[in-house]
C-alpha cells in the first residue's frame, strides 16, 4: 500500500486521495439513470462502487445491459401489437404514435428490472 499523503486545510489534514484513470468510454442514458439512482436512493452503495473503482464498469455493463435487452424487446412488442413496414406507409402518425408507446413500455421494464433495483 503507497503512502497516505494529507492536503493541509486550516487545522485539518485532508486525505489526498485519487482515483486511477478511467476509460475514455462514454456512460449512456441507462448508465446515467443508475448513477443518478445509486447516488440519491443508494449513497452507500454508491460510495462503495466508487471507492473500490467499480463504479464506472458497473454503469457502463448496467448500460449495455439495458440497450441490448430493448433492442431485443422491441422487435417482439411490434409484432404482437400489430405495428409493420404496411401501417408505417398507410398511417405513419399512428405508427409514430405505437412506437413511442412500445418504447416508453420497453423502457420502464428495464428501469423497473435494471436501474431501479
Amino acid at each position: 500500500m503507497s503512502k497516505l499523503t494529507y492536503i493541509r486545510c486550516g487545522d485539518y489534514g485532508i486525505p489526498n486521495l485519487k482515483l486511477s484513470e478511467q476509460p475514455e468510454t462514454s456512460i449512456g442514458k441507462y448508465g446515467r439513470m443508475r448513477k443518478s439512482y445509486l447516488k440519491e436512493h443508494r449513497p452507500i452503495l454508491y460510495n462503495q462502487l466508487l471507492m473500490s473503482e467499480k463504479l464506472y464498469p458497473h454503469l457502463i455493463e448496467i448500460d449495455r445491459t439495458a440497450q441490448e435487452r430493448v433492442e431485443t424487446m422491441l422487435p417482439h412488442m411490434m409484432e404482437v401489437a400489430g405495428v409493420t413496414e404496411e401501417l408505417k406507409a398507410c398511417d405513419p402518425m399512428r405508427w409514430v404514435g405505437l412506437m413511442n408507446t412500445l418504447k416508453a413500455q420497453a423502457e420502464e421494464i428495464i428501469q423497473d428490472e435494471l436501474i431501479y433495483k
